[in-house]
């Protein structure tokens, strides 16, 4: 069966039109998937039922299988899809009391890049998803805030995998968020660990679509330690990257830092990173760390948190703490994934 979100409109018409559907067809069609964010054909109710039953026996409304879900209690949703080959991704609805809804998708199973906090990083690589499976992680979400009578107001590119890694289909996805589900560009971001040949790639796009840099450490020998990816685009090349970014597009850039405590909290780290960013167009997102089984490393305290930000402002760098949402359950990324595939070793073990 074909995955009905992998139709263009143009390739929509087209089966329509094999099915001897009038061409308006399509775009009503169209408009129930994306604009009405129907959960099934039967919800179609201005199509005829031969043209819904028809779709129901040779389409599929996407491809994604919940393979498990946990929800917090500050409303975090986090999913566990299997896909057609078997794969697992991850997915998180975030909920904030200023009515955002925000989707942080997968853009690869897995990832390559090999961050020692991040539990997809210690799970090793996969394989990249195409355009549809990511763009669908988002329609999932928009359809279900549809039943509820909400919107999908922002996605971000900060789940499993290294979206610059994937560039094409991330990119592609990402223009199908904007052109297809209607997400302003400027509600979409993309994280990247610091591939810099993309960056400046990334620059030359013409989208509104925010960048975000996670740096973590402000010296190679730390980041390095931190984001292996470092040792082949050094902070050097990676902040070059970075400012010819803002020159080129005119949108300031921001960095993640992941607040580890004792090791990248201390002031003399903060000094470092204020004079490393100062007179840069940018904004810093301190996110105290949320801990994995795989590295030894608790969060920073509060106090600490407020003094490096407090350092940072000192070089005119402005820095907030990022809410963090799902805290009671496993909601960082590659952590339920990681949690399925211990339980499955066991049990296969045993």
């Amino acid at each position: 069966m074909i995955d009905i979100y992998t139709l263009s409109l143009e390739a929509l018409s087209k089966k329509l039109a094999e099915w001897g559907e009038p061409r308006f067809r399509a775009k009503q069609l169209w408009t129930w998937l994306y604009d009405k964010r129907a959960a099934s054909f039967d919800d179609m109710t201005d199509l005829p039922k031969p043209l819904r039953d028809r779709l129901s026996r040779e389409l599929t409304l996407g491809s994604l299988t919940v393979e498990m879900e946990q929800i917090a209690k500050d409303g975090t949703i986090k999913r566990l899809y299997r896909l057609l080959d078997g794969q697992l991704i991850e997915s998180v609805l975030m909920e904030y009391d200023d009515d955002r809804r925000t989707a942080c998708i997968s853009t690869q199973a897995g990832c390559a890049m090999g961050c020692v906090f991040c539990a997809t990083g210690q799970m090793g690589f996969g394989r990249h998803l195409t355009a549809d499976e990511i763009f669908e992680q988002a329609v999932v979400f928009a359809r279900d805030l549809e039943k509820r009578g909400e919107r999908l107001s922002n996605v971000v590119l900060m789940g499993m995998g290294e979206p610059f890694h994937n560039y094409e289909a991330s990119l592609a996805a990402v223009r199908r968020l904007i052109h297809d589900l209607g997400i302003g560009a400027r509600h979409i971001t993309i994280s990247t660990v610091g591939l810099v040949p993309m960056i400046r790639r990334f620059a030359d796009e013409g989208l509104q679509v925010k960048l975000a840099i996670s740096l973590h450490a402000a010296t190679d020998t730390e980041r390095s330690a931190l984001l292996p990816i470092n040792r082949r685009y050094p902070l050097a090349d990676l902040l070059s990257a970075c400012r010819s970014y803002v020159q080129t597009t005119g949108r300031r850039i921001s960095f993640e830092w992941t607040l580890i405590h004792g090791s990248n909290d201390t002031p003399e780290q903060a000094h470092a990173l204020g004079a490393l960013l100062s007179g840069l167009m940018c904004h810093v997102n301190v996110i105290p760390l949320n801990p994995t089984a795989g590295f030894e490393g608790d969060p920073s305290a509060p106090a600490r948190i407020n003094a490096f930000i407090d350092i940072l402002a000192s070089y005119d760098v402005p820095a907030t703490v990022r809410i963090r949402r799902g805290i009671d359950i496993d909601a960082g990324c590659g952590q339920l994934k990681a949690k399925v595939l211990k339980r499955g070793n066991s049990v296969s073990g045993e």
